[in-house]
């Protein structure tokens, strides 16, 4: 049983108990829809590249929104209310920062345009917020029977660390991955993007696009994640929708969050390198969390440090070739 579960499991005095009406229930799932609405049916209605103004723009809204609902719920519910749900809003903002970088990771290797990401990235976001509803009210007893994953998916991104410095950008075919091979088994499939189409037509057969194997993909390493992320929420609050509206509008903002990340790959040369060391700690993270939990606030330095040297060396690096006098 590991670190995050026995917290999870810990004393039950102090939490909250709240006798939530059904309309309150309502009434947050349909402002959750209409966010998403707006999101794909106005602001990315049309495929384009999401530069980092807009994506600064849109997580500062996400992140307002989310913050907002504190003052919602300690009117609605009281203060102590509110004060499990910021505490749960925080753990899982924090940790679900794993998640971006592990995105960037699947989006580069399968050579997804950036006008097309923010498509799989919503319909990602959308099927997550639908498993962590599931693991939410069916509690810590079926989380634990997926906590084996952690293992496999630690030593994978210990190897795709590795692999991500070692082996040159372009010298691997994604429609020829193990991953897109076995979708191809399950689901007729084709090589080809049609725009930001999970489906698409061809002779009348209607065949999946690379867009949905990278979707099944990202769907999976959110369950893997939730692993971590909701057993650690469940320990600060048990009142399910304090967990989950906390849940929900932490992760809502991931995209743009991924966007600020994509943006600064492209500035700095380093930040692949940089990128390599945060999977190669998120996997050990992960292979030893049975035995030892890394604090969140460790991982986030971790995290905040590899990617400020990253930035600092990229820039050195750039001055020091300005420099140089040009080769006649």
């Amino acid at each position: 049983m590991n670190t995050l579960t026995l917290l999870a499991e810990s004393s039950k005095v102090n939490f909250v108990d709240l006798n939530v009406p059904g309309w309150a229930w309502v009434a947050l799932l349909a402002f959750i829809c209409v966010l998403l609405a707006v999101d794909i049916l106005v602001i990315h209605r049309d495929a384009h590249d999401v530069g980092p103004r807009e994506a600064l723009i849109e997580s500062t809204v996400w992140i307002s929104i989310g913050l907002a609902f504190t003052g919602v719920i300690a009117v609605a519910f009281g203060g102590a209310a509110s004060g499990e749900y910021i505490s749960g809003y925080l753990i899982e903002k924090s940790l679900s920062i794993d998640n971006v970088f592990v995105w960037a990771l699947i989006l580069s290797f399968y050579k997804i345009p950036l006008k097309y990401q923010h498509r799989v990235l919503f319909w990602g976001i959308f099927g997550a917020l639908a498993l962590r509803a599931i693991f939410i009210f069916a509690g810590i007893a079926l989380i634990e029977k997926f906590a084996w994953v952690l293992y496999i998916f630690g030593a994978f991104l210990l190897y795709t660390a590795v692999k991500l410095v070692i082996e040159p950008e372009n010298s691997s075919n994604p429609s020829e991955g193990r991953f897109m091979k076995l979708v191809n088994r399950v689901v007729p499939s084709t090589p080809e993007l049609d725009g930001q189409k999970l489906f698409t037509r061809k002779n009348g057969v209607r065949l999946a696009t690379p867009l949905f194997a990278v979707l099944l993909l990202i769907e999976f390493t959110d369950v893997i994640f939730a692993v971590d992320s909701v057993p650690a929420v469940l320990a600060v609050s048990r009142e399910q929708f304090i967990v989950f509206s906390s849940n929900a509008f932490a992760i809502l903002g991931l995209r743009a969050l991924y966007f600020l990340l994509a943006d600064a790959h492209a500035r700095f040369r380093y930040l692949k390198e940089g990128l390599s060391v945060i999977l190669a700690f998120v996997g050990i993270k992960m292979i030893i969390l049975e035995w030892y939990h890394i604090p969140t606030v460790i991982s986030l330095a971790v995290i905040i440090v590899v990617l400020f040297l990253a930035v600092v060396l990229s820039i050195r690096a750039d001055r020091a070739k300005s420099a140089q006098p040009p080769m006649h």
